[in-house]
C-alpha cells in the first residue's frame, strides 16, 4: 500500500506554522502579553493566536 501524499515528509511540510498552540505555549504567550499573571483554574483560558 502506498503512503499518501499529505503524509510524505517532504520541506514543505515541516516548515509550516502550526495554528494551535500547546496549553504551556499559550500560557506563556499570555504572560508575555500581560493578559494573565497567575493561572487559578485548569480550563477556561482565553484563545489566543500565535506570536509571529
Amino acid at each position: 500500500m502506498s503512503q499518501h501524499n499529505s503524509l510524505k515528509s517532504g520541506g514543505s511540510a515541516t516548515s509550516k506554522k502550526r495554528s494551535v498552540l500547546k496549553r504551556f505555549e499559550r500560557i506563556d504567550l499570555l504572560r508575555k502579553r500581560g493578559a494573565i499573571k497567575e493561572i487559578t483554574r485548569v480550563t477556561g483560558l482565553p484563545k489566543t493566536k500565535p506570536a509571529e
